[in-house]
């Protein structure tokens, strides 16, 4: 097997979370309410985020144990609501896990060791 991906896949989720936050820097909740364009950007970042957790659930699965404070489960379970039922994705819970969760998030990814 190569190197280890686990740098790149924790640093795509320091990215899609870096990404979701400056879609929405400045916005207020209802204007996002009303723009489709940055409310299909924000779901691709939480896709994305969620992908790059997968991943290191399924592939370091050591890893992840280590750092269980870390939602892997939630970000993964989010991603799949998404995915599998677009139509019906709640932009109220879209709005309050980029304003609540992932600030939360990006501490717990900047404190982890940089191996």
């Amino acid at each position: 097997m190569s190197a280890s991906r686990l740098p790149d896949y924790l640093d795509h989720m320091r990215q899609a979370i870096a990404d979701a936050q400056s879609f929405v820097d400045g916005m207020a909740q209802a204007d996002f309410m009303q723009d489709k364009r940055t409310q299909q950007a924000m779901v691709m970042s939480l896709i994305v985020l969620g992908e790059a957790a997968t991943k290191v659930m399924d592939q370091h699965a050591d890893f992840a144990a280590e750092h269980g404070h870390i939602p892997w489960r939630n970000m993964r379970g989010m991603r799949n609501r998404i995915a599998h039922g677009y139509f019906d994705i709640n932009l109220e819970v879209v709005w309050d896990t980029v304003q609540t969760a992932l600030p939360a998030l990006k501490s717990q990814l900047d404190a982890l060791p940089s191996s």
